[in-house]
């Protein structure tokens, strides 16, 4: 199967909207406030200054994460695709959600369970599920996306 036949619009327009998922995911009027108080920090009043690099990497970096996993599920959904060409977005909505669940949030979880702070387990488990909940959505997002787009 050549790499090309690949929608590359649709995994650009899959990895925004994943970007988007999570800006929104992790506002002030969203899951942020908790997610900060699970990590064991407040929440800041004031604005936090960042270096430039550090804004880039962080924000740039997590462009590029979603990038890279919605080309990765394309590249399974095109494969299912040569199995079964009426493949859409229905089975494009399953993928995002096995990939995300089965390898995103599960893969993490013991890294959560034993890098929580002070070896809080249960406050470890609530911020995993915060933070792959927003994996889970972005990726059953994009393959909706990536599945409709054919």
């Amino acid at each position: 199967m050549p790499i090309f036949t690949i929608n590359i619009w649709a995994v650009l327009v899959a990895s925004v909207v994943q970007f988007a998922v999570g800006a929104i995911w992790f506002g002030p009027k969203t899951f942020y406030p908790v997610w900060i108080r699970a990590l064991g920090r407040e929440v800041p009043t004031e604005r936090v200054e960042m270096a430039k690099g550090e804004t880039a990497m962080m924000f740039g970096g997590t462009y590029v994460a979603g990038l890279i996993q919605a080309l990765t599920l394309a590249l399974v959904i095109e494969l299912a695709r040569v199995i079964s060409p009426t493949f859409g977005w229905g089975q494009g909505a399953l993928f995002g959600f096995i990939f995300g669940a089965g390898f995103t949030a599960f893969g993490s979880l013991s890294h959560r369970l034993f890098g929580q702070a002070d070896f809080k387990v249960y406050q470890g488990i609530k911020v995993w599920l915060i933070e792959v909940g927003q994996d889970v959505t972005g990726l059953i997002l994009a393959g909706i996306i990536i599945g409709a787009w054919a």
